[in-house]
């Protein structure tokens, strides 16, 4: 059965109120400046001499210049156009140059906008509010940054990223879509068109997203028939999508475990960026997972990326979309999560969630 046509206007909601990856860690080292863009706004990257990891917006109050144009002791953001510096952390304003000592004018009272920031998992993570604090004033009742989920002390990690040409919602329906795979990854690794067959997999709500349930992967995919040679034991993977963007899958088996995150993050309206991100324990001292991840694995997501290019082509000329069940129900899911959580911000209500409770989806694939 198939639903009605969703407008292009809905694929451009990015929200704010949460943590975003920024960059990698090891992109700002000493006092080295690094620039991000999140939900377009422009940031500059550091670490003060501590170590500490900062976030500015990467505009100078005074004309506008970048601040990641200037230079950083360790402890202030020197503009290079007039000299003004500012707080690495609160983005208050220490000094201006060309002030006479007679001059009224307070430079404490001017700041440049500032972000909590926090490093985990090999990210700096900013958190974007949903309203612009009081200058000097940090967000209140900010959660922690969001942490990949390990399962044992021991393991390796490994990160992917790439940018698609599209909107983060296009970028996130893509990432959860069920139905693409024999398509867009066809190869003698994963999979081919011959192996489509009917799928059925179970879904839970969970605290803002959805869960599909432990289940057995695709027999039809090498890697997992792998692990089973390896183990003399099946895999069970579970799958999580939780707001804004972030999609979990965890494999077990036995006491092996893969456990993964890709977020996708909105950098512009028409341009978001995939980073992933995968933790795991088994056969650490030979390099299967690690050739997986890092040989295939840029190889899997440059066809979902040249897939996003070739959608983007499309998309200008704002055609009439449409979501059918049950392999789009995800992304109906979506929808309504993000719907549901703007309406709940708005009014001060609980969230309303879009899943009663279980269900089952079926679909070919």
């Amino acid at each position: 059965m198939s639903d009605s046509g969703f407008s292009p206007q809905d694929i451009s909601g990015m929200l704010a109120g949460f943590w975003y990856p920024a960059l990698r860690s090891n992109r700002i080292l000493g006092r080295r400046l690094a620039t991000a863009m999140l939900l377009e706004i422009p940031l500059v990257l550091g670490r003060d001499a501590q170590g500490r990891a900062f976030a500015l917006r990467d505009l100078c109050p005074h004309r506008g210049m970048p601040l990641s144009c200037g230079t950083f002791d360790g402890a202030a953001v020197e503009c290079c156009y007039h000299g003004w510096q500012f707080d690495a952390h609160t983005g208050q304003c220490r000094a201006i140059p060309s002030l006479t000592a007679d001059s009224k004018l307070r430079p404490d009272r001017i700041f440049a906008g500032s972000f909590p920031c926090e490093e985990a998992d090999g990210y700096v993570w900013v958190f974007i509010p949903d309203e612009e604090p009081l200058p000097g004033r940090a967000p209140e009742n900010i959660p922690a940054a969001p942490r990949l989920p390990v399962f044992s002390g021991r393991y390796r990690l490994a990160h992917l990223s790439a940018e698609m040409p599209v909107s983060v919602d296009h970028g996130i329906i893509g990432l959860m879509d069920p139905a693409h795979g024999p398509f867009v990854h066809q190869s003698w690794w994963w999979r081919s068109r011959r192996s489509i067959h009917e799928k059925s997999k179970n879904f839970e709500p969970i605290a803002n997203g959805f869960r599909m349930s432990a289940h057995a992967p695709s027999s039809n995919s090498a890697p997992y028939k792998l692990l089973k040679m390896i183990y003399g034991e099946g895999p069970t993977t579970t799958i999580d999508f939780v707001l804004p963007n972030q999609r979990f899958e965890q494999i077990r088996c036995g006491r092996g475990w893969i456990s993964t995150r890709a977020t996708v993050t909105p950098v512009r309206r028409d341009l978001c960026r995939l980073d992933f991100c995968a933790a795991w324990n088994i056969l650490t001292w030979f390099p299967l997972v690690s050739t997986v991840i890092n040989v295939l694995g840029p190889r899997f997501i440059r066809q979902d990326t040249e897939t996003m290019t070739r959608q983007a082509a499309g998309l200008k000329y704002n055609p009439h979309l449409m979501l059918i069940d049950d392999a789009d129900r995800p992304a109906k899911w979506y929808f309504q999560l993000k719907a549901a959580h703007l309406e709940s911000r708005r009014s001060g209500a609980p969230m309303l969630h879009p899943l009663a409770g279980p269900v089952t989806l079926r679909w070919r694939s």
